[in-house]
């Protein structure tokens, strides 16, 4: 791969390292620069970061507020935000999809004196999905700002380029100042609100701060929200629940809410699954049955479901943020069970649009009366889902990953024959994060078989985001491709249609089961699962609070004191740096 020459140093100024920072420290390591962290925890340390690193450009992928003035007047500062040309204050998104715009955009602006108003470097624009904030930010928004800060950072290479200072005469520039989008223009009134209405609002808040409203007489946030083609019922009333889910009844329609999180004054509370946050309020609500198999394109306010054609299933598991409780795995375990049980030849994993797997629900485990009786729940489940996926010897498996796997979610994929991934896809192969949790889901296992013995300590301890095209370079995946999701799913149907057709299909399957055999004499799967459990039970169980502190701090969202030095390539030199003078 040829490298741009020179090479850059950019620090990433950023509040947390989101989907969209990752994505950007994928990319631009991509291309050869060098990149640097600070997370944003006070001005005297952002300070400190840019007077150790001495970067030559400064990227702001997420920020909740203005770079110092010290930074900016002496450093070029890129800010990433997520609206058009013009468009000015922190609730860009929210309020494009509340006004129902056909078109939205991402710019790249220098920081300046005033908030989003600096000199434009590059922007790019999107056609809008109805759909949430969240999902609009993971795939149009990041995809744009990826698109927008390469072209920027070119420009920035070429010494040439001179940005275009914000100027609202101009006729191409619709882009203007927003004022903070406020719980009151969120406010739902289901006495007057169509079904649209109602989740296009929930919609614009969805991910963060949610629409504050009531429940029971609680007030709460909604979030995850999705149309129900066929309940109806008195407005603002709870007609129904599924699974993790309660569905509530509009003026002419009805809604599933899939998670909720109580206000309660200014104590921190935590976004739950809608049943189990009102689980008491529940009990003499109808719940709805789940349709068990196939399913006609995702059954409305079901998180998992299949489809089966030519010989294939597509197995579908749309869980909120990718994680998945006890109970989630329990019924994906069940689900996956029928489809090995069904006449297909091939069984391709899904997952969900968002995300496809990131591993245990550490919200549910917070929640729980003890968090680590749940925790050991909620391992055994995941185990016992990719312990079954790893032993369908009469089946070939795919993994396809349309959006990004973190933790255990990403071991759950290795379990299948062949990976593919969408190229844009993110893969966060760790567990350390959690302090230091050591994991499970047979990585022992699977990992070496995929990448190599020398590569293992690589992917579980540099806790480095990893695109796509790097996962498929060291074998991690099979292939990536890129495009939309629909060119991705097309490719995926030709890909186990082809597999499921081949002469060669009994002669795979023959392969497969005698390496299965193999690698059982050589070592028995429960006996990597009772090593990595036993170091599992210590991180539950034993002396050490690191994982418990580290999740509840998760949950919670209590941001870091520091950046860890794994980002932060500035303090690892200067760390350095110290000892090589302290050994002189």
């Amino acid at each position: 791969m040829n490298l741009p020459d020179p090479q850059l140093k950019i620090l990433f100024l950023t509040h947390s390292l989101n989907c969209l920072a990752q994505r950007l420290f994928v990319e631009l390591t991509r291309c050869g620069h060098e990149i640097s962290v600070e997370l944003d925890i006070n001005e005297a340390i952002t300070c400190e970061a840019v007077d150790l690193y001495h970067p030559d450009l400064i990227i702001a992928p997420f920020l909740k507020r203005a770079i110092p003035e010290s930074i900016w007047r002496n450093h070029t500062c890129f800010v990433v935000h997520p609206g058009i040309v013009g468009d000015r204050g922190p609730s860009a998104l929210d309020w494009a999809i509340l006004h129902d715009l056909p078109e939205w955009g991402v710019t790249v602006l220098q920081a300046n004196a005033e908030m989003d108003a600096g000199d434009i470097w590059a922007a790019e624009v999107f056609a809008m999905r109805f759909a949430s904030k969240s999902s609009l930010y993971r795939h149009e928004v990041v995809d744009a700002a990826s698109r927008a800060i390469l072209s920027a950072v070119a420009r920035f290479q070429s010494g040439n380029f001179h940005p275009m200072p914000l100027d609202y005469s101009r006729s191409d520039v619709h882009g203007r100042w927003h004022r903070p989008m406020r719980q009151i223009d969120r406010a739902i009134n289901w006495q007057l609100d169509s079904t649209e209405s109602v989740l296009r609002k929930i919609y614009a808040a969805d991910g963060f701060p949610g629409v504050l409203d009531t429940l029971f007489d609680q007030p709460c946030y909604l979030f995850d929200a999705c149309n129900e083609q066929n309940l109806s019922g008195e407005p603002g009333d709870i007609i129904a629940k599924r699974n993790h889910a309660i569905c509530r009844a509009t003026v002419d329609g009805a809604i599933w809410i899939g998670h909720v999180k109580y206000k309660k004054g200014a104590e921190v509370t935590a976004k739950l699954a809608a049943t189990l946050a009102l689980e008491n309020h529940l009990k003499v609500i109808p719940e709805m049955e789940e349709k068990n198999g196939s399913t006609p394109a995702g059954m409305i306010g079901q998180d998992i479901w299949f489809e089966q054609r030519n010989d294939v299933v597509y197995l579908h598991f749309e869980f909120y943020n990718g994680a998945m409780d006890t109970a989630q795995c329990e019924r994906l375990l069940h689900t996956y069970l029928q489809a090995v049980n069904s006449d297909a030849r091939v069984i391709v994993l899904m997952g969900g649009r968002e995300f496809w797997s990131n591993g245990i629900h550490l919200n549910h485990i917070e929640a729980a009366l003890s968090p680590a009786d749940e925790s050991w729940r909620n391992i055994n489940a995941m185990n016992d889902l990719v312990r079954a996926i790893i032993t369908t010897t009469g089946r070939i498996t795919i993994a396809a990953l349309q959006g990004n796997a973190g933790a255990g979610g990403v071991f759950l994929s290795l379990a299948a024959d062949y990976i593919y991934a969408r190229e844009s896809v993110i893969l966060s192969p760790h567990y350390k994060n959690m302090g230091n949790l050591y994991g499970s889901e047979y990585w022992t296992y699977l990992l070496p078989r995929r990448v190599g013995q020398y590569q293992v300590d690589s992917c579980m301890h540099s806790r480095l985001p990893i695109g796509a095209r790097e996962a498929r370079q060291m074998k991690l995946i099979d292939d990536c491709f890129g495009g939309d999701l629909v060119n991705f799913k097309n490719k995926i149907v030709h890909i186990a249609e082809t597999l499921a057709q081949s002469p060669d299909f009994q002669k795979f399957i023959e392969r497969k089961q005698a390496r299965r055999q193999r690698h059982e004499h050589q070592k028995s799967l429960q006996s990597y699962r009772d090593e990595e459990l036993e170091k599992m039970k210590l991180n539950f169980y034993g002396f050490d609070p690191s994982y418990h502190v580290a999740r509840y701090n998760f949950v919670y969202k209590i941001p870091q004191g520091w950046t860890p030095r794994y980002l932060a390539r500035h303090r690892r030199l200067k760390a350095q740096a110290l000892r090589d003078d302290n050994s002189s």
